[in-house]
């Protein structure tokens, strides 16, 4: 049985593979790496890009002048496509506009707010805007705000999270029937066989955050980096849902925000617990015990730290490899 030319790749020494996210952003796999807080630098960013995916600068833990420094720093290390992470809820976020503009940033995700905000304004400025969601409702919001694709993020994925509690499996093929833009699984996606999975269920690319805070070049700290490669399944849980829901690999703070929660305490009470640069001291300090580690489900199933270019091209040939033997199984019937 012929194989679908969708999913046939070229020769390494050629073009890319062409969809409709390829074709969007100008990138040669449609494996994004996610804008992970104190995980993505632009040494992530540029290694990623590179290696023919797309990779995002992580601004949410970014002052604008931090977002300047990397902004310069990754257009010296790649002449690839490259984006930039913006939660609409960051204090900073017109700075964080302004500099995107500026520096002629070609892609931008947002997440954490409503797109039709900035939406058209980054548009105007000829950038590809791309918003996250996580739910079939603020899918169809986002495309009416004019985004040029979303992401569709499952339950599964770590950091901040839906409320609904979806599952990758279930959101996607909901959002994807329902849309006319390109939709980007996320959550649960690490591998090339998840990614083959997303695909037939109508996702155009995949987008990934705990495959690559585990690379070599990521900002996430070493014992951060260990504590993933060495946890195990059920080692995360999603909590604080009263504030915003987030994904959490368990630890002493986590095991804190649990108590919080079962003896009723306020919104007030567990924001102060969680208190300033949880996160920070966690993923980017190395404080495994008092730190805030948002990471997702698929943690448990990660087990090395590789560079970046290494995860793209295992990630991708893993994929294709995938498609081809399920082709091969139906040439029986």
């Amino acid at each position: 049985m012929e194989q679908s030319n969708y999913y046939q790749t070229p020769p390494k020494s050629e073009s890319q593979f062409v969809n409709r996210i390829t074709g969007l952003f100008g990138i040669r796999y449609p494996i994004i790496q996610a804008g992970m807080i104190w995980c993505a630098n632009a040494e992530l960013v540029a290694a990623v890009s590179n290696a023919g995916g797309l990779g995002l600068i992580g601004s949410g833990s970014m002052y604008p002048e931090d977002l300047e420094r990397a902004l310069l720093l990754v257009k010296q290390l790649t002449s690839k496509p490259y984006g930039v992470n913006i939660p609409l809820l960051y204090p900073d976020i017109d700075k964080h506009i302004e500099l995107v503009i500026k520096y002629e940033v070609p892609i931008v995700f947002t997440s954490a707010g409503n797109p039709k905000k900035y939406t058209a304004e980054l548009k105007k400025a000829g950038i590809k805007v791309v918003h996250v969601v996580s739910s079939v409702k603020f899918a169809l919001k986002a495309q009416e705000a004019g985004v040029d694709a979303v992401v569709a993020e499952g339950f599964e994925a770590g950091g901040h999270n839906g409320r609904d509690e979806t599952t990758t499996m279930v959101l996607i093929p909901s959002v994807a029937e329902i849309l006319d833009i390109p939709v980007i699984a996320g959550g649960g996606i690490a591998t090339g066989k998840s990614m083959a999975a997303a695909m037939a269920l109508g996702a155009d690319g995949v987008q990934m955050g705990s495959r690559f805070v585990c690379s070599i070049e990521s900002s996430a700290h070493i014992n951060f980096k260990n504590a993933v490669i060495n946890s195990n399944e059920g080692d995360t849980m999603l909590r604080l849902k009263k504030l915003t829901p987030v994904r959490l690999l368990k630890n002493e703070f986590a095991d804190k925000v649990e108590n919080a929660e079962q003896s009723g305490a306020s919104d007030i009470e567990l924001a102060e617990l969680l208190g300033q640069g949880r996160s920070k001291k966690g993923m980017f300090l190395g404080d495994m015990k008092e730190g805030e580690l948002e990471i997702g489900q698929v943690s448990g199933y990660l087990h090395n730290i590789l560079p970046a270019a290494e995860i793209v091209a295992e990630v991708w040939d893993e994929f294709v490899g995938t498609v081809r033997s399920m082709s091969a199984k139906l040439t029986s019937y």
